[in-house]
Order: C-alpha cells, then structure tokens, then sequence
C-alpha cells in the first residue's frame, strides 16, 4: 500500500496542505472562517448540530456518498488542536482534482465521512482541555452532564458508523516505549470490556491500526507508540467500540524541533488518509494484526530539555525540563518547569546537554513542578539561562 499513497503524500505540502492554519493553535474564528468556505464546496455538506456550554455552534462536515460509514471527531479536548489541522488537509485533497482522481473517487465513492472536527470550541478558545464547565468530554459519556458530550454521543448513535476515529494529541512527554524516541503518533484500538476481549468490531479496528502503521513506519520508523490497553467505562471510544463501529484512537505526539507539530500534523494526514483508503478498498483480508500488538507502549519518558550531569547541592544531577506552552493574546509563548531532577538515566530529551564542565546558579531552590529560575555558565558566559520558566539567553 505505501506505494499507491506515496505519490499523494510527496505533494502534501505543495498541495493538500491548509495554509490558514500555521501554529498548534486554533481560534474558533479561524475554524469558523474555513467552515464557511467549505460551505461554498458542493462536495460538503455542513451543519450545525448543537451549541457548546457558551453557545457556540458545533458543525459537522458530510462528503462522499459510499456505504461504508466513517465518523471523525476532534478537539474534543480544546488544547488538542492538531488533528483539527490535519482534518482540513484531508478535506483538501477530497476537493482537488488532480492526477490523484482515482484514489479520491475510490475513496469518496465508497464511503460516506462525518466528521466533528472541532467539538469543544469553548476549551479551544481558552486553551484548556476541559470544557466551559470544567468537564472533561471524553470522560462523559455514561453522565452525559456537558452539551458536547451529548452532541457527540447523540450524532454516533444516529449515524451508527462503521468506522470511528477518536482524534487527540498526546503530551510530548511520551516515548515509544524504551525505543529513545518520542510517541509522535500513538494507536489503539480501545478495548469495550475489562477482559480486553477482541470481537470481529475491534478486530477490524485492530486490522486497521495494522494498515496505518505499515505506512507510518515507512515515514517515522519506530517513533509510533500504542496508547494504555485498559477499559475505560466512561470514554467515548471505548464505549464506540462497545456500540459496534470499529473505532481507532489517534494521539498525536512530539518530535524534534517541531513544538508547532507542524511535522506530526503531517504524520497524522498520512495516517488518515491512509485509514479511509484502506477502509475504502476494504484492505483487511486475512486478519493480521502482529505488527500492531508489537507496537512499543507508551512510557513518560521524554523530556524537552534534559540537563545531564549538574553539580549542584554536593551532588551531580540531571535536571528534566518540560515546556508547557501559554497563549496569550493570541500569542503562543512557552515556559519551562522542572519536571524532574536526579538519576534520569533511561530519559530522553528532545534536547540534551552534558553540563558536567559548566556552572549551574541558583538563586532559589530548585523545586519540582516550578519554573525554572537558574543560569548555566562557564567561566565567563551565560551559556543557557532562565528566568521564571522563560529562557532568555542560549547560546549551548
């Protein structure tokens, strides 16, 4: 299969790419403005299927005309903005008309797509991952007590999909496993009972996860995590699994030099495009999920920057830094604050620095869980410096 997309994936960026979104964050207006302009597209049809907590519209997105029902959610936790990017890349290429007609009609004329692509605009607005009322959606669906959540669980039962994807992004934090490399993408198909049991639903779920990692891999080799394999009563896709719709989560990760996950927006799109085509085609054959199962689990094991070999306090320490990323005025900034300190042999950073020839200044305590405030020097120069959480010299 990697050779039939490749030829897609290559122009992604000179074609399929929306260049109305260029950072991990996105403004309900910006949403809304691309809203409006695939409303001029006959190929879509939009809709308004109810209003969040503050009242803004939730819209739906309908293309293709097939009988295999596929449904796409995303944002339902408002900080988790990339798979939102990636959505509209996809819709491109549903739109164009290009030499790549073929795979568009097999795909568009074999399935029917619902998608939410942005179900919790309140959180997004605010930047937090709960909604307006402090309810995290994806833990609502048996409360059912936040207007997304009933949203989200009314338009599944009335579509009753064939196919679900349950789109996040995932803290950078995450390894794929033990590998040294950062979860940029992580899958699961969710278990629907406490056994993990697997039924023909999850199976094909399982089969498709297969499929995007066969593809994935060829991209970012071993760099691909698979998400905890616990049931989780009260989250949608576990619960979607439970309702019959072969449901994949899809968690978007970190990866070097790329904090606006520009790079993994694009891994997602593959992943996607990927996933429809092979639902499409009905690519599921003889069901072989073996290189899903062997997919490393997820393990906090990253750091954005990780300090090796810090002498301070009589003692040689690494020191874990991790960025958190603060919106304000519509300007994205980040602070860092320790994460952790001491023996963090077995971490990673997506950078590391061996500190052991320079001098680390503290005018506080350094104390986990706070900003960082201290100064990295040599004889004479502040070689990395931060001030309440804000670097504000580097030069390492």
């Amino acid at each position: 299969m990697p050779h039939k997309l490749k030829p897609i994936i290559d122009n992604y960026e000179s074609d399929f790419l929306n260049t109305s979104f260029g950072s991990n964050y996105i403004q309900f207006s910006q949403f809304e403005a691309e809203i409006k302009k695939l409303w001029e597209n006959p190929l879509f049809k939009i809709g308004e299927v109810g209003s969040s907590f503050l009242q803004r519209p939730i819209y739906s997105i309908q293309a293709g005309s097939g009988s295999k029902s596929v449904m796409l959610w995303s944002q339902m936790h408002g900080d988790e903005p990339t798979a939102t990017m990636a959505l509209f890349d996809l819709l491109n290429f549903f739109s164009a008309d290009d030499e790549f007609n073929k795979v568009r009609h097999l795909i568009l004329n074999n399935c029917t797509f619902y998608i939410l692509p942005f179900l919790n605009p309140d959180g997004a607005e605010l930047n937090t991952r709960r909604n307006a009322q402090g309810i995290d959606i994806n833990r609502d669906y048996l409360a059912q007590q936040s207007p997304e959540g009933r949203i989200l669980r009314l338009f599944h039962e009335n579509i009753k999909p064939d196919f679900s994807f349950n789109l996040h992004d995932q803290s950078i934090q995450w390894s794929a496993g033990k590998s040294g490399n950062p979860a940029t993408i992580s899958l699961l198909a969710p278990p629907y009972d406490d056994a993990c049991s697997v039924n023909d639903t999850r199976l094909k779920a399982m089969q498709l996860a297969t499929n995007i990692n066969d593809v994935l891999q060829t991209y970012i080799p071993k760099y691909i995590g698979k998400w905890f394999d616990e049931f989780e009563p009260r989250a949608f896709g576990d619960n979607c699994q439970a309702a019959g719709s072969s449901t994949l989560l899809v968690e978007s990760g970190g990866y070097k030099d790329d904090f606006d996950r520009q790079f993994v927006r694009k891994i997602v799109f593959i992943a996607m495009l990927t996933g429809v085509y092979s639902i499409a085609g009905a690519d599921f054959g003889e069901p072989d999920v073996s290189s899903y199962e062997q997919l490393p689990v997820n393990e906090k094991r990253h750091f954005s920057i990780l300090l090796k070999n810090c002498r301070i306090n009589n003692a040689v320490i690494d020191i874990g830094l991790v960025a958190e990323r603060i919106i304000s005025n519509s300007a994205i900034s980040y602070v860092y604050r320790i994460e952790d300190m001491g023996d963090l042999s077995g971490f990673f950073g997506y950078e590391e620095y061996d500190i052991s020839a320079l001098n680390i200044v503290t005018e506080t305590p350094l104390a986990i869980e706070q900003p960082a405030n201290f100064i990295i020097k040599d004889s004479e120069n502040e070689i990395l410096s931060f001030n309440n959480g804000r670097i504000t010299a580097k030069k390492i």
